[in-house]
């Protein structure tokens, strides 16, 4: 088999497919990690009050008729911090409540929309689910006033109106259009829209540019399917908006763009740096292991053979155990012993007799093994034990040299 043949076989890919392999890969991962991270926020929601539903009380058909009368979609705020942008700020922002919107995000709203012109819809009626047609819905009923004057206890002191208006037709801007079924009205001297003497429609808070529209039925999908409500639903709107176009629909009170968890914080600041390094840092190892420097470091025994070894062990299960500073005595001990062996010293000798003996065969030096047996015995730390015992060591070694 030729040297070519041979390579074909170790190597079916080249390095150039392989890396461009892996690099795609990682770019399908990183995709579609990021969308399945943002997925939720652009789903849009079937049915209910919202301003992407085609059902009843949805705001679908509204939005769909604002983009075609000012040329362009109305805006569709998904998050707190583009409540308070400075173009939001100079828009008119229509708030549709329905019923199970969270109240404390109405409340956060509320809050951050101090001082800028807002449309608050109420809601009206209890819907459910139409089987079968996705996106449609069924009335059931009307919501119980208890439950709309909660929601417009949080805007405003006020409460709906008892009992039925007196008109057949409502002049909205010059436009007269008959009265929704059930109408939901509240009590006001000075009202935008009326439907008789003191019973608003659309009205203004004194001290906020709030504006609340009680019944929704004059904007809705519901609404819109007449004429001359649709119309009247642009005067409305038109009435209200500090510009034409500027208008944009809330979507933090349906929970939509709302709900973080910990892949958005990964990919958003402040964290998202940290992402990015250790990114970074694992293309930096990535690109490290694909050379090598120098021969593969052969793998070593768990458990070395030799003496040095078994040295090296026992210190460190004496390390372990603590034992280490009290080896000075024994050690000493030890040496003792081994010089009277080396140097022959007569049989029977021992303590401080046997130290007397080695002292008598330093001829350079007095009481030379004595000493340093001491200080070796008497050694408290490491540090002083191990020179004590060099000291011991060096001693024993000149003795035996001189002897021979």
């Amino acid at each position: 088999m030729s040297a070519a043949t041979t390579e074909a076989v170790q190597e079916p890919f080249s390095r150039r497919t392989v890396f461009w392999g892996i690099f795609a890969s990682l770019l399908a991962a990183a995709g579609f990690f990021l969308l399945s991270t943002y997925a939720p926020d652009f789903r849009q929601p079937e049915g209910g009050a919202t301003p992407f539903s085609k059902g009843g009380t949805g705001y679908a058909g509204l939005v769909e008729w604002l983009r075609l009368t000012n040329g362009q979609a109305p805006q569709m705020e998904r998050g707190e911090k583009d409540l308070v942008s400075p173009l939001a700020s100079t828009f008119l922002l229509v708030v549709t409540i329905a019923p199970g919107s969270d109240p404390a995000a109405l409340d956060r709203l509320i809050k951050l929309r101090s001082g800028k012109d807002t449309l608050f819809v109420l809601p009206k009626w209890q819907t459910m689910p139409l089987l079968g047609r996705e996106g449609w819905e069924t009335k059931i009923e009307r919501l119980p006033n208890s439950v709309v004057n909660d929601w417009l206890g949080r805007i405003a002191k006020a409460k709906l109106g008892e009992g039925k208006p007196t008109v057949d037709t409502i002049d909205v801007q010059g436009r007269n259009i008959a009265v929704p079924d059930e109408l939901q009205w509240v009590a006001d001297d000075h009202p935008l829209i009326a439907a008789g003497n003191g019973k608003a429609i659309l009205t203004e808070l004194d001290n906020e540019p709030f504006y609340i529209l009680t019944d929704p039925d004059f904007i809705n999908n519901a609404g819109l399917k007449d004429e001359q409500t649709a119309a009247a639903a642009l005067d409305m709107i038109a009435m209200l908006e500090p510009a034409k176009g500027a208008v944009m629909f809330d979507l933090t009170l349906h929970g939509i763009g709302q709900k973080y968890d910990l892949a958005k914080l990964l990919v958003e600041p402040p964290f998202l740096a940290l992402t990015l390094s250790v990114l970074v840092a694992a293309a930096l190892a990535f690109l490290h292991g694909l050379g090598r420097f120098g021969p593969p470091r052969a793998e070593g025994r768990a458990i070395a053979f030799g003496k040095r070894a078994l040295v090296d062990t026992t210190a460190m299960l004496l390390r372990r155990a603590g034992r280490l500073e009290g080896l000075g005595d024994r050690y000493a001990t030890l040496v003792r012993q081994r010089a009277a062996a080396l140097l022959g010293a007569p049989h029977g000798l021992q303590g401080e007799a046997l130290d007397r003996w080695l002292d008598s065969r330093d001829k350079s030096e007095a009481h030379g093994f004595s000493r340093r047996f001491q200080a070796t015995n008497q050694s408290n730390s490491l540090a002083e034990m191990h020179e004590a015992a060099e000291q011991l060591h060096d001693w024993t070694a000149r003795r035996l040299g001189e002897r021979r």
